[in-house]
């Protein structure tokens, strides 16, 4: 189909488009263009105005600032994979973007946009709650800085307010003895993941120091495993304390049957890919 009639503008600057959204009543902001496009071609969505933040080159690039690592939400997918700053301080991000879709994907998709858009089958979401992230919101006033924990609200819904912008995205630099995971079942490669698991563990000694185990599309937003992350701490971790944990996973998940599977297998899957993550965070972590 064709997307109805809009009017395109294209600022220069992350206050320019601020005052777009602020003059005009029903503008959308075009990131990369993966969500929003298909949704406007089938009239799911019909913005009078389109706001492009392709051309503010302050959303752009990956910076480090002491122990915490900024990421500018327009960067790119293939940015990600690129960039040194995340290979030696948080490569766990570049494990992810490799998994998204494919490469003419990855060349203009933008973590903020997978972020802003808060799909629960997006790979960004339960990575920012595994990464324990803070996310850097624009408006006309002030910016505001939200906890992943507290940005995404439900299925298309996150801590986004009318006229503001995602500028930026914040994440610790991993530390010592700091081990992380990440597996993702999907049916054909650019599929949104029936199952995915992002695993971020600390070790202090031969016990679990910290744990966060995020979920991808298994409910309606992005989730931690919260229970299960409870059962490891301060624990050392066994191959059976871990089948304990998955057994917690898949008490937390509340997936919908489609065409990915039903919901007996989603959550199992789910299970699986925490399972293998927590395996690898624990392997990486004590090496």
């Amino acid at each position: 189909m064709i997307p109805s009639g809009f009017e395109y503008h294209a600022p220069s600057s992350v206050n320019d488009a601020l005052k777009l959204l602020a003059e005009h009543d029903n503008a959308k902001i075009l990131a990369g263009g993966h969500s929003l496009l298909p949704m406007m071609k089938l009239r799911f969505a019909e913005p009078d105005h389109l706001v492009d933040l392709n051309g503010v080159a302050e959303l752009k690039g990956i910076r480090l600032d002491g122990d915490t690592i900024c990421i500018g939400a327009m960067t790119t997918e293939s940015e990600l994979i690129a960039s040194e700053v995340l290979r030696e301080h948080c490569p766990l991000i570049v494990d992810v973007a490799k998994l998204i879709a494919d490469p003419q994907v990855r060349n203009k998709g933008t973590i903020g946009g997978d972020i802003a858009h808060g799909d629960p089958g997006n790979d960004h979401p339960a990575l920012m709650l595994a990464l324990d992230a803070e996310l850097l919101i624009r408006n006309s006033q002030a910016d505001r800085v939200v906890p992943a924990a507290d940005f995404f609200l439900g299925t298309y819904w996150t801590a986004l307010e009318e006229g503001e912008i995602l500028t930026e995205i914040r994440v610790p630099v991993f530390q010592p003895h700091t081990g992380y995971g990440y597996n993702k079942l999907k049916r054909k490669t650019g599929d949104f993941a029936t199952a995915a698991s992002p695993v971020v563990l600390t070790l202090d000694g031969d016990s679990c120091r910290d744990i966060r185990i995020g979920l991808t599309n298994v409910a309606p937003m992005a989730i931690r495993a919260t229970a299960a992350e409870d059962l490891l701490r301060g624990q050392v971790i066994t191959d059976s304390l871990i089948e304990q944990a998955a057994e917690k996973v898949m008490a937390a998940c509340e997936p919908v049957e489609d065409l990915r599977g039903d919901v007996e297998y989603k959550t199992h899957m789910a299970a699986e890919m925490a399972r293998r993550s927590m395996r690898d965070a624990l392997e990486r972590a004590r090496s």
